[in-house]
C-alpha cells in the first residue's frame, strides 16, 4: 500500500512541478484567468466523456453534497491555479515551486488545531526544516526581508495559493464517498464554473490574452497532466496513507519544479535555492520516516489489544 501510495504521489509532484514551469511559459500567450478557465473546461469535458456513467449512479449522494463539493473545486482547483498563474508574472517558476513546500505546514497545524490528529516529534523538525527552505526563497536568500514584508508581488500571492490548496488538503476528508470519477468531474466543472468571473474581470479590464498556437499546446499539457493524472492521484494518495504524510509530498513539487525550470525555461539557480531544496528535501524525509514509525507502532498497539481482548 505505502509503495504504491508513494508511486502516486511522486508523479503527482512531478506534474505540479510542470504546472509551474508551464504557467511561466504561458505567460504573454495566454493571460492567467483564461488559462485557468480553459484548462477546468477541457478537463471537466473530457472527464465528463469518461466517467458520466460513474457519476449518474452516485448522483444521489453528490445532490446531497453539491455544496460541499463545488467549494472543493473553487479551493482547489480556481483560486489555487489563478493565484499560482498570476504570480509566475512576477516572480520565476523556481520561487512558486519552492514555495508550495509550505503546504505541509499548514495541513499539520490545521489537522492539529481542528482535529487533534497525532503529529510526531520528527513530523514537526521536518516542517520547521521546510518552513525554513520556503523562508529563504520567499525572501530572495534574506530572512531579513520578511521581517520588513519586503516581498515581491508574485512571492506574497504564491504564498496565498499555498494557503488555499493547504485548507483543500484538509478539506478533502469532508467529500462524499463517491467513485473517483464523481469526484473528478464534480470538482472540475465546479472549477470551471468558479473561474469564469475571475475571466469575466479580466476581459472587462481589457486583460485578456486570447492564446495562440503555443498557448494552445500549454493548454494541452496543463489539461491531460497536472489537471486530471495529478489530481487523482493526488487524491488516491490521501486516501491510501492520509492527508498528514500525503501533503509531505508536495515537498517534492520544488525539486521536480526547480530541475524543470532550469533545464526548460534556463533560469537562474541561486545558492539560497540550493539550499531550501535540501531543507525541504530533508524535511520531507524526517517527517515521512516519523509518521511511518508513529503508523506502525498504532498498528501494533491495536493488534495487541485486540489480542488482549480475545
Amino acid at each position: 500500500m505505502f509503495r504504491n501510495a508513494y508511486v502516486l504521489l511522486l508523479l503527482t509532484t512531478l506534474f505540479w512541478g510542470g504546472n509551474s514551469v508551464a504557467g511561466k511559459l504561458a505567460v504573454g500567450h495566454v493571460s492567467p484567468m483564461l488559462f485557468t478557465t480553459m484548462r477546468w473546461a477541457f478537463a471537466a469535458a473530457l472527464l465528463v466523456a469518461i466517467g458520466w456513467p460513474r457519476l449518474r449512479a452516485d448522483w444521489p449522494v453528490v445532490r446531497k453534497h453539491i455544496w460541499v463539493l463545488a467549494s472543493l473545486g473553487a479551493l482547489g482547483f480556481t483560486v489555487f491555479n489563478a493565484a499560482l498563474y498570476t504570480a509566475l508574472n512576477f516572480t520565476t517558476a523556481i520561487n512558486t515551486s519552492i514555495e508550495q513546500a509550505g503546504m505541509p505546514m499548514l495541513i499539520f497545524a490545521a489537522n492539529f488545531l481542528l482535529f487533534r490528529m497525532r503529529v510526531a516529534p520528527g513530523q514537526i523538525l521536518g516542517f520547521l526544516l521546510s518552513l525554513l527552505g520556503v523562508a529563504l526563497t520567499a525572501s530572495h536568500g534574506n530572512l531579513s526581508n520578511l521581517v520588513v514584508l519586503d516581498l515581491n508581488f508574485g512571492d506574497a500571492l504564491m504564498l496565498v495559493a499555498v494557503l488555499v490548496y493547504s485548507a483543500y488538503t484538509v478539506a478533502l476528508r469532508f467529500k462524499p464517498d463517491i467513485h473517483w470519477q464523481s469526484l473528478m468531474i464534480m470538482l472540475a466543472a465546479s472549477a470551471f464554473v468558479t473561474s469564469i468571473p475571475f475571466t469575466a474581470w479580466e476581459i472587462a479590464t481589457d486583460r485578456v490574452i486570447a492564446p495562440d498556437l503555443y498557448g494552445w499546446a500549454l493548454t494541452a499539457y496543463v489539461v491531460v497532466f497536472p489537471s486530471i493524472m495529478a489530481q487523482m492521484f493526488y487524491i488516491r494518495g490521501v486516501e491510501l496513507i492520509g492527508a498528514n504524510r500525503a501533503g509531505l509530498f508536495i515537498n517534492m513539487v520544488p525539486i521536480f519544479g526547480t530541475l524543470l525550470s532550469v533545464l526548460i525555461l534556463g533560469e537562474d539557480f541561486q545558492l539560497y535555492h540550493a539550499l531550501a531544496i535540501a531543507l525541504v528535501f530533508g524535511g520531507i524525509w524526517l517527517a515521512e520516516h516519523s509518521g511511518r514509525k508513529m503508523a506502525s507502532a498504532e498498528e501494533l498497539m491495536a493488534r495487541s489489544a485486540v489480542d488482549r481482548g480475545s
